[in-house]
């Protein structure tokens, strides 16, 4: 490169200047270098022989040089520079780096001192705004960016107890399905949510902000009493300062109110009794309070030390007897917490809304959490951009013991998962790295456990492989070749894709599903499940696997049922769970293949043996009267003694006196010859005679409810 520089073009050989230095005039517009074997970057076009450029010589004007580029200062950049760092490595302030970046970068991205500047392409840019070139360096200091080992976001230690201040009680409503714990709830509130739920059932756990007629503020959680939704009511419990236990007067104790007595005293939080529906003529207070204290909850009525209010959710009866309870309890129990730093959550449910995007309920545990910080949540993460009410209305900040709604998820975090907030994008791309690299490990060693499993299987099969040539002989082939693959089982197959509005829905579903244990009869398979509407890529898998798509309380995007009606995609909408499950049991009875079932048309008491001479053998026969139904000759027969079946086959003959007839009425008397003549026959033996037909069977699978 260095030879090239001090080229001379040939046409102004008498200037001696370089080509690098050279600049076309206005009156030269060709020129050609016989030393270069291509032209110089101002040509146009190639001239071969110089004479041209004698005749026109003459006309050249005198030529101007490039004056030589300033020598700009090199500023040293490293990966994940922040602003301050980029300002000092750059000898500016701060304020100029600042300008440079607003100059370049039209994100309307908030910037601070400490904020990383990972764009390349803006880095550069600011950089170039600033008068200099990029140099990329080492960290000056040798610390490079941390590994992603000790760098996860953990809870912090327990506050110190000057900072701790009172705060609001988590109260959760649990009991049996249809013991009216949301009517009381919507009661306390002044709204009317069961009416919102499908079927009359809470299917979906709920977070309210209620503030009592005494002035108390309360955030009451709503759990589903159905059987189905047990991990929703277990995941209220281990969240909860109390749990209001709602009995109904007139059923009394049930499964799932006993069920959330063990998940109470298991979260060991202090339970208060609302004895509901005392309004009802066939309420038992009494039986009822005895019921409860066969499970360990004594009353305060049965000389125990357990408050229990008897109220009428629907008339509003007592109702402020049960709050001065709550707000009692709570003062009892002392609920304090530290609204300062970073912010401590746990996800109570998570949706996915058209309008809105991803939604997450959160109960803020510890500090104060404010727009723009950044939650980290298993695998999911949320720069908060608003939050909101159980109402819809826009929150500014939620403080201890609130149940807020939060919009800005990347992806949705999973139902009881805890949030903790870090300081700032950096440590919250440091944690999510730290995470996805532990997840990436773990799913490593499963899939090498799995692919040696996998190997030995093969290996198996290689040597029963081997061990079968090496029998036939050296030279020989095997008849079949050993295929790798397994065959078809023959056994019946239904997938299924469940899509629906909330997680804990979706968690509920699947729960119930994963109950099915008849896999050697008919497989039921979940390809995908999901939150949200059914979207293309549903159907899309839908089509590949044969599968059912089942919506619970969700719809299909707009433009998808053309596509749904070509590919004849069977969606079935429901939004009560046990018709959902039901639906998937008749799919389930539908792919059963039918099996024998035996059809009994008469009955007949054996009353003695007889012995035969045919063809010169001697053969045994049933002294026979029939006492039920009738004995047809052609059905079939079970010789029984004792309630034992000793046989099971056809007649050979069978004869009324002498005449060979084909039926045989009640209080008739006959003689029976079956198939085996070895058979001997005792008086009491009983004869079934029945036909049989193909039955459709019916799985066994008992989801519960």
């Amino acid at each position: 490169m260095a030879a090239s520089l001090i080229r001379t073009c040939t046409t102004f050989s008498l200037l001696r200047l370089p080509l690098s230095k050279v600049v076309r005039s206005n009156s030269v517009r060709k020129c050609v270098l016989h030393s270069l074997p291509l032209a110089c970057t101002q040509c146009q076009r190639y001239h071969t022989t110089p004479q041209y450029f004698k005749s026109n010589r003459s006309k050249a004007r005198p030529f101007t040089l490039i004056k030589p580029k300033k020598n700009l200062p090199v500023v040293g950049i490293w990966s994940g520079i922040t602003v301050s760092e980029l300002a000092e490595s750059a000898g500016r302030s701060i304020d100029d780096v600042m300008s440079a970046i607003q100059l370049t970068d039209l994100s309307q991205r908030r910037y601070r001192k400490e904020t990383p500047l990972e764009d390349s392409n803006v880095l550069y840019n600011v950089v170039r705004k600033l008068g200099a070139k990029i140099k990329l360096i080492s960290r000056p200091d040798g610390k490079e960016e941390k590994s992603t080992k000790d760098c996860n976001a953990v809870k912090r230690p327990p506050p110190d107890e000057s900072v701790l201040i009172k705060r609001r009680p988590v109260v959760t409503i649990m009991g049996h399905v249809d013991h009216g714990k949301t009517t009381l709830l919507d009661t306390l509130r002044n709204t009317s949510v069961v009416k919102t739920e499908f079927g009359g059932i809470t299917q979906h756990i709920g977070a309210f902000n209620v503030t009592l007629k005494t002035g108390e503020t309360v955030t009451f959680l709503d759990t589903p009493g159905h059987a189905a939704f047990n991990i929703m009511r277990m995941r209220g419990a281990q969240v909860t300062d109390i749990v209001v236990l709602v009995v109904a007067a007139d059923d009394g104790v049930m499964e799932q109110t006993v069920e959330s007595i063990k998940m109470a005293k298991a979260a060991n939080v202090p339970i208060i009794v609302a004895v509901n529906k005392i309004d009802k003529p066939e309420a038992d207070i009494t039986r009822t309070e005895k019921m409860l204290a066969q499970q360990g909850i004594q009353v305060e009525a049965m000389g125990g030390d357990i408050q229990s209010v008897n109220v009428s959710a629907l008339h509003g009866t007592n109702l402020d007897t049960l709050t001065e309870a709550i707000a009692l309890q709570a003062e009892l129990v002392g609920l304090r917490g530290d609204p300062t730093g970073l912010v401590e959550a746990v996800v109570i449910e998570c949706s996915t809304d058209r309008q809105r995007g991803k939604l997450a309920t959160v109960l803020i545990q510890r500090g104060t959490l404010r727009k723009g910080a950044f939650l980290v949540s298993g695998l999911a993460w949320a720069k908060v951009r608003a939050m909101f009410d159980h109402s819809g209305n826009p929150v500014v900040e939620a403080k201890l013991s609130d149940a807020v709604q939060i919009i800005g998820w990347r992806d949705l975090p999973t139902a009881g998962d805890e949030i903790l907030e870090v300081e700032n994008e950096k440590k919250l791309r440091m944690v999510m790295r730290y995470r996805e690299a532990v997840k990436a490990t773990q799913l490593a060693q499963e899939h090498k456990i799995a692919a040696d499993k996998k190997h030995e299987e093969y290996l198996k099969e290689y040597k029963e492989h081997r061990a079968k040539r090496r029998a036939l002989g050296r030279y020989r082939k095997l008849s079949a070749p050993v295929k790798n693959d397994k065959p078809d089982d023959g056994i019946p197959k239904l997938n299924v894709i469940i899509k629906s509005d909330v997680a804990g829905s979706v968690e509920a579903i699947l729960d119930v599903l994963n109950t099915y244990g008849s896999d050697d009869k008919c497989q039921l398979s979940i390809v995908h499940y999901g939150v949200g509407p059914v979207v293309e890529t549903d159907l899309q898998m839908a089509d590949a696997f044969d599968a059912i798509i089942y919506s619970f309380n969700v719809g299909v995007m707009k433009g998808l049922q053309q596509e749904v009606s070509k590919k004849k995609i069977s969606i079935r909408p429901y939004n009560v769970i046990y018709k959902l499950i039901d639906d998937v049991k008749t799919e389930i009875n539908k792919r059963l293949p039918p099996v024998e079932a035996e059809e009994v048309i008469g009955e007949a008491n054996v009353l003695q043996e007889f012995q035969i001479t045919d063809k010169k053998k001697k053969v045994k026969v049933a002294g026979c009267r029939c006492v039920k139904g009738n004995l047809k000759k052609d059905a079939m027969f079970h010789l029984m003694r004792e309630q034992e079946i000793l046989f099971t086959g056809k007649l050979v003959s069978m004869k009324h006196l002498k005449n060979e007839v084909d039926t045989i009425k009640v209080d008739v008397e006959c003689g029976l010859r079956f198939e085996d003549p070895t058979l001997s026959f005792k008086n009491g033996d009983v004869l079934i005679c029945y036909n049989t037909y193909q039955k459709s069977q019916e799985t066994d699978w008992d989801p519960g409810f």
